[in-house]
């Protein structure tokens, strides 16, 4: 071996060698508490995915169902406005005069 190198150690003294192996294992232990927060955090945001992306489809379905109903809607005011004009204008002034009668009751009762 070197001319006054302890045989044993390779030149390194026990209590240097020792307090960085202790530092080492303490960033290793950090390290390895960070990453499992980093785990346990991307596993919450996976299922918070899953389940706004299931929200999202319900509100997609949702929302076809509304313009399947408006569209039949749409569809019979169509058929309506087809007929006669006056026969309209008659409905819409009954409908007018039975609002009218509503909302004074309702202001009568006040």
């Amino acid at each position: 071996v070197g001319d006054g190198a302890p045989t044993g150690n390779y030149g390194y003294s026990n209590s240097g060698y020792s307090v960085y192996e202790e530092e080492n294992e303490r960033l290793t232990e950090s390290l390895r508490t960070k990453v499992s927060a980093i785990k346990s955090l991307s596993i919450e945001i996976g299922t918070e995915v899953k389940n706004q992306n299931k929200m999202l489809s319900e509100m997609d379905n949702d929302f076809d169902s509304t313009g399947g109903l408006l569209g039949a809607t749409m569809g019979r005011l169509r058929i309506l406005s087809r007929g006669s004009q006056t026969k309209l204008l008659c409905y819409m002034m009954l409908f007018a005069l039975f609002v009218f009668f509503v909302i004074y009751w309702i202001i009568k009762l006040r």
